[in-house]
């Protein structure tokens, strides 16, 4: 298994995409008020660049895309970032994929000066909790005020 983590480029915006849709659905993170909906999702690359504190970060298992996800600024606070589209497709799952992005992702808001890591998503998502809970992320009572992921139902901050 040869895992390779590269910054998004336009090649990757229809793998991107179709994960993000793909693993959404398989949850029932559909429709308005789900991360898998935002605009964003048509051409990630366009969206994400250190020049305006964001990164999205691609996985490439072999050389196939088999993921992504990404940090963006969160809010208005200068020192808080959101953890964004961490998805994997299933049979990458269980390998550490998602821990490496993660943990990639995370280097990177501290790189860019962030302070704290926000993040939203599904109780139905264990596993992907489980992971959050391991690297630091600490469970939210409600959501921090601007989320337009009104159909989450668990939110997590963790200081970096």
């Amino acid at each position: 298994m040869t895992l390779q983590l590269e910054p998004i480029d336009a090649a990757d915006d229809a793998a991107i995409a179709h994960i993000i849709r793909t693993v959404g659905a398989e949850y029932g993170a559909i429709g308005e008020g789900f991360g898998p909906s935002d605009p964003e999702v048509e051409a990630m690359s366009r969206h994400y660049s250190p020049d305006r504190g964001s990164v999205y970060w691609v996985a490439r298992l072999d050389g196939a895309v088999v993921g992504g996800g990404g940090i963006a600024p969160f809010g208005t606070e200068p020192d808080l970032c959101e953890l964004r589209k961490l998805f994997l497709l299933s049979g990458a799952r269980g390998r550490g994929i998602g821990r490496a992005l993660a943990e990639q992702c995370l280097g990177s808001a501290r790189e860019l000066g962030y302070r704290r890591c926000y993040l939203d998503t599904l109780a139905t998502m264990e596993a992907a909790i489980a992971l959050y809970r391991q690297l630091g992320f600490d469970r939210l009572a409600q959501p921090l005020p601007g989320t337009p992921h009104s159909g989450c139902d668990v939110w997590m901050l963790k200081t970096l």
